[in-house]
This record gives C-alpha cells, structure tokens and sequence, in this order.
C-alpha cells in the first residue's frame, strides 16, 4: 500500500525501560541495528499497527506497555535502488512512519525475538536512549534524529538517573556505579540458535540489500 508519492506508511517503535534506555535490536543476518518498526495494514491505525508489530518482532503484547507519546506528522526516508525490488523500482520511494514512545511495564523475560516464523532480530540490548547513528543503516539516520529529538520532551521523570547527574556524574557512568562486581557490562538476549556478531560499537555496515519490505 503505497501513498500517491511513492511511500509506504508504516510506524517506528522506541521502547523504554525504567532507566529510559531504549530497546536496540540487531538486524537478523546483519551487522545493522535499529528500532522496531513495521509497515501498516489496510483498513489498520497507525496505534493498531504499532500493537500488532510490537508482538511480531519482540513478542510484547499491548498490557506490556504504555504509550507515551508519538510524532505529531508523518517522517519520511527514501529508499536506495539497490534496496528495492527490481520489480518495485520507479513507483516505490520509501517510508513514511509515525513513530511511538512506549514504556515497558512488563519484565525483560517477556521479550521474545522468536514470537514468529519471521523473526526481525537475533539479538538485543538495553541502550542509552541517545543511539549510536552510526551502526544504523545510512538512509535511516535522519528520521531516528527527528523521532529521537521530538519525542526526548515526553521521557518519563527518572529519579535513577537523575540522582547520579545531581552528584556530577555523566549519564553513561550510572550502570557502572549501579552493577555489581563481576556483572557484564551489557545486557544481550540470544534467542534459540540466534548468535552475536558484532558490537554496536564497531561502527559496521549491514551487508548486502535487504528486503524492500522491511526497509
């Protein structure tokens, strides 16, 4: 279902958990991360469609979570031709996506990456919710900026964070104060068979063309 311009809608999701860190899911198959997201249904809202990708990718269901805020306006990215579809080049541009800021009421342990035969991600941590552009695929870039930046305004009050920022320490520096001795210093979930490639931190680029769907 594309729009008269050449774009999909679809929905983008930023999911929070009690510290404000952002869910950040690694690409199946890649070294690309990124948030959920999902394109629209005919006949769905972008809320329905966000509840329905929401369990399709990381296996929540809407009682897991509570909406924050969303953008107000469509944001839009095009898509690279060698992106899309032999088939689909000339009428389909990219995506246009409303995003959502949703907190996580639920516990880690509800996550589930293999909710589906179609899974997105083999693996995922906590991150700060200032994201390393870097490791998102290159034409993604500016729409998480301007999702990041307009929804930063409806982040929960954090008392956690904010106790550590009145003692002048930097906000990266709260999980190492708050881990115990020997905890990793990430959290990662593997999925059944799923494997771990590569560290967000390395800066890699995703290999290869990836489905126009999902792009």
């Amino acid at each position: 279902m594309l729009d008269r311009d050449g774009f999909r809608p679809n929905v983008g999701i930023i999911l929070l958990n009690q510290k404000n860190q952002v869910f950040w899911g690694k690409r199946i198959r890649t070294h690309s991360w990124q948030f959920p997201q999902g394109g629209i249904d005919r006949g769905e809202t972008p809320e329905q469609a966000m509840v329905r990708e929401l369990h399709e990718e990381v296996g929540l269901h809407r009682e897991h979570i509570r909406i924050l805020a969303r953008t107000r306006d469509w944001l839009r990215y095009e898509v690279p031709d060698r992106y899309i579809r032999r088939d689909a080049r000339g009428h389909y541009k990219g995506q246009k996506q409303i995003w959502f800021l949703l907190q996580l009421l639920g516990n880690d342990w509800d996550l589930n990456l293999r909710a589906t035969d179609h899974p997105e991600f083999d693996a995922w941590r906590w991150n700060d919710y200032w994201v390393p552009l870097d490791v998102v695929v290159e034409f993604k870039r500016g729409v998480y900026e301007m999702a990041l930046t307009e929804l930063a305004r409806h982040l929960p009050r954090n008392e956690y964070r904010n106790r550590f920022l009145r003692q002048g320490m930097r906000p990266h520096e709260q999980d190492l104060e708050a881990e115990p001795e020997g905890s990793p210093g990430v959290n990662f979930e593997l999925p059944p068979g799923g494997s771990f490639d590569s560290s967000p931190a390395t800066g890699d680029r995703p290999q290869g063309p990836g489905p126009a769907r999902e792009v």
